[in-house]
Order: C-alpha cells, then structure tokens, then sequence
C-alpha cells in the first residue's frame, strides 16, 4: 500500500480528553483506524489498548492522516497545534482539518485561512451535549464548511450524533455552538437562584422541577441536569465551571463585536466567573448550586 493510499484509511485524532477521548473510541468501535495524540499518556494508552496507534508528536499525526479531528480545551492551544511549530499546518498527509473544539470564530477563521493558503480544508464542527452525549453518541454537532469538505467527512459524524449543517463558512458553527453553550450555562445559573429561593421557602425540590417542568419555567437545567445531577448530589455532568467561564466569556465577547449589548449574558458571566474565583474551577458545573446556597448564607446541598 502507498503512503497516501495509507494515509487516507487513517484518521487522526488530537486531544482525547473529557469529549475527544469517547469520541474517539465511537471512532475506532465504529471500525475506522486511528492515530492518536495528547499530552496525557495515560488517555492516549486507553485508546491504544483497543486498537489506535499513539502518535509522539502533532507532526506524526499530520503525515499521517488525511483527516484530523481536534478536540482541545481552548483558543490559544487550538492555535498552536494547528499552525504552531510542528503543527498541522507543516503536515503533509493531512487535507481536512475538523475541529470539534469550542474556540470561537476569529480564531476558527484565522486558522482556516492560515491553512488554506497551503491546500487545507477546514470543517468547523463543534459539538453539543456534554460527556455523556459524546460516550452515548447523542451529540449535537454544528457543522460549517465547504460543501466538498463536509461531504467527504459526513458519514463520520454519524457516529457522534446528529449533524447540522449551519453554514459553508468556518466560524458559524463556532458562533452557534457558543449561542446554545451561552443559553445552557445562564438557565443554569438563573435555575439555581431560584433553586435555592425555593429551599429556602420550604418547598419540596423534587415538587419544585416537577411543577416547573410542568409550566413555562422549563429548561435544560430543570429538566436535565437539576433531576439527574442535583437532586441526586452527584454533581457529574462532567463539564467544569472553568470552561462554562471560557465558552460564556467568547460568547459574550463575540456577541458584542456583532453589536448586541448583552446585559444579560454579561451578568451571567459574572456569576459563573465569581465561582470560579471561589475554587471552583475545576468543579462540575452543576455544583454551581452549592455556591449560590452558599452565597446566600442558606444551608441544604452545600454542606
């Protein structure tokens, strides 16, 4: 077998970590031949274990596959796997580059037109629905790109979820995906104000999402994350209060470079920055609640 005829029946896969490590294995279940790579050995061993090859380097992973996904944890590291030193951008095999990360149009624009100049497609592809969306493959993922592009990796995403196509511009996938991450992280912070207003007015909290559910208050966080990661104490929705800061912060920012004020999205950012501040970075999002219980000097999941 040729090198490139090699190249085009392997796929590399960059940062397999909370999302990209089950995507990834969806990938390889799924019969396709992966070459791996990230700074975490142990993740990249994981994938080897069931049949990817590990690559040493982001340059090993570009002469290899004609395809690469990345999935990375933010805009600045993004950057410079792609046209960094040994990036992407110097790689030989690869022809699409699909990102999967949550980084934001300017950046996603800047990158794809720095590796078009040298006969590289992007395919902007940022996924929605958390990890146990990318483990169970019920994702919804936002696709931009051109129409050759998208075509030529659509019957990969199948594996992910359900595809959208939302543009034929790298960076309007980014643009939705930071609309809906935005939606999702103020109706959580909004339901855990009133979460906690109605614990301290003695309400039943299994009564309160159930009545809620019920009405016009409904959202993502009553029907979703406050029954199974909440009232349960799990607080295992696996996406960190430190990158709901990141996605809110972009979307905030990109929103008002399109002339929107954003009162309202400005003040939930706030809110999601100070619990960060309090150590709690690192937390799941859904324990948000327990700094607002906490900031109201109430007692009940916080202790």
């Amino acid at each position: 077998m040729s090198g490139s005829e090699q190249s085009s029946k392997q796929i590399g896969f960059i940062g397999v970590g909370v999302m990209g490590r089950p995507m990834a294995r969806r990938l390889i279940e799924a019969g396709h031949t992966l070459v791996v790579c990230d700074r975490d050995e142990q993740a990249v061993a994981e994938l080897a274990a069931i049949g990817a090859r590990a690559a040493k380097s982001v340059r090993e992973v570009a002469d290899t596959a004609r395809v690469v996904f990345t999935s990375l944890p933010t805009p600045a590291i993004f950057k410079a796997v792609a046209l960094g030193d040994g990036g992407l951008i110097e790689g030989s095999a690869v022809k699409i580059l699909v990102d999967l990360s949550t980084v934001g149009s300017r950046i996603e624009r800047e990158v794809a037109d720095a590796l078009l100049a040298k006969g590289i497609e992007t395919v902007d592809a940022p996924v929605s629905g958390g990890a146990a969306g990318a483990k169970k493959g019920t994702l919804a993922i936002m696709t931009a790109g051109k129409p050759a592009a998208l075509d030529e990796v659509r019957a990969l995403f199948d594996v992910f979820g359900k595809v959208f196509v939302v543009g034929d511009q790298p960076g309007q996938g980014q643009l939705l995906k930071l609309l809906n991450n935005m939606l999702s992280s103020t109706a959580f912070a909004i339901t855990s104000e009133a979460f906690v207003a109605g614990m301290r007015g003695g309400l039943d909290p299994e009564v309160m999402m159930s009545v809620i559910n019920s009405g016009s208050g409904k959202n993502g966080a009553t029907m979703d994350k406050f029954p199974k990661h909440v009232l349960t104490h799990g607080f295992d929705f696996g996406f960190p209060v430190g990158s709901v800061c990141k996605d809110i912060g972009l979307a905030v920012d990109e929103c008002q470079a399109l002339g929107v004020p954003m009162w309202v999205g400005s003040v939930a950012r706030q809110v999601w920055n100070y619990a960060a501040m309090q150590d709690g970075a690192k937390r799941d999002m859904t324990e948000l609640v327990k700094y607002v219980e906490r900031w109201s000097s109430s007692e009940g999941l916080a202790d």
